[in-house]
């Protein structure tokens, strides 16, 4: 059988992928399709290993596109859709390509998949669609109150991927992760940009006070919550994926000053972000009780593992660090 992963050469996607692939003959899957347009965060380099599996093959296109969409989603049996602007602060700057990709470019998968009988959808989205909680966690059926541009794009992209459900009975489930750190995450992001400016003594720029609280998932243990839903999740269902250790900022950032030697003199306190939330927080029961899911990655031992990952790699991460003057 054919699957198909967009977004596949980023982050989350390239480790998903290799995932796939060490455990897809209990998956049933031979036929592994990357799609991803390789904007500024999708790199061939961290598809490297897993593209000399003869059962990958990469496609470069992007998902708005109906030609390379369809003829990619030809013949597949699902697909796992990643593909999207992610990052806050650029949708701040820059909100219309967030839109576009993320709800217009889901769409145009979603008319694709059900055209093509495609006959299970992985939609992967982000607890930030949910807003900010105070106190608690989210269930699934939380009403959503997006407050970025990027948060209300993945909304929207989400609403369209259930909505494709109910009306069209297409196979769709979607998830909705907490914070994500590993290796290979782009350098703009609040891990990998604090850890590889302390390798060069460059202050890290800690927004506001420093109390906004992120639940923290290690990548593979939201790999293997995306693999488990693919297998066995319900159409038309939500399942929050979650890691089980919440930390605000300030204390995320004393954590990564002592991993990389240095002490509080290289905190920069900045002007908070806009709309900035200030604590996010998933109930993840759903997918436990239903699916057997929970994090396997300890989150000391995960940031470890990060950076020591990126200690050793500053050839991959070198080029793209933005120059600071």
């Amino acid at each position: 059988m054919r699957v198909v992963i967009t977004g596949a050469a980023g982050f989350i996607g390239s480790r998903l992928t290799e995932l796939l692939v060490a455990d897809a003959e209990r998956l049933g899957y031979d036929d592994v399709v990357l799609l991803d347009a390789l904007t500024y965060s999708g790199r061939l380099e961290n598809l490297e290993v897993v593209m000399r599996d003869s059962r990958v093959t990469f496609v470069r296109g992007s998902i708005t596109d109906q030609l390379v969409v369809d003829e990619v989603l030809s013949g597949a049996h699902a697909v796992l859709h990643l593909a999207a602007e992610s990052h806050v602060d650029r949708s701040i700057t820059g909100a219309r390509l967030f839109y576009e990709t993320n709800v217009l470019g889901t769409q145009q998968l979603l008319e694709s998949a059900r055209t093509l009988g495609v006959e299970r959808f992985v939609h992967v989205s982000t607890d930030e669609v949910y807003g900010s909680i105070a106190h608690g966690a989210w269930r699934e059926d939380h009403l959503l109150e997006p407050n970025s541009p990027y948060s209300s794009s993945k909304a929207g992209s989400d609403l369209a991927a259930l909505a494709y459900h109910r009306t069209f009975g297409l196979n769709v489930m979607v998830t909705r992760c907490s914070n994500n750190y590993g290796p290979r995450q782009f350098p703009e992001k609040l891990i990998p940009l604090f850890v590889t400016n302390l390798f060069d003594g460059i202050k890290v720029p800690l927004y506001g006070d420093g109390l906004n609280v992120r639940d923290w998932l290690f990548v593979d243990d939201h790999c293997r919550g995306i693999l488990a839903v693919l297998a066995g999740g319900r159409a038309g269902e939500i399942y929050n994926i979650g890691g089980g250790t919440e930390l605000t900022n300030t204390a995320l950032t004393h954590e990564l000053l002592e991993l990389c030697g240095a002490d509080e003199s290289m905190i920069e306190p900045v002007e908070d972000r806009l709309g900035h939330d200030r604590r996010y927080c998933v109930n993840w029961d759903k997918i436990r009780d239903e699916l057997g899911y929970a994090p396997e990655v300890d989150f000391e031992e995960g940031l470890a593992r990060t950076v020591k990952w990126y200690r050793e790699n500053e050839a991959w991460w070198r080029p793209l660090k933005v120059p600071t003057t």
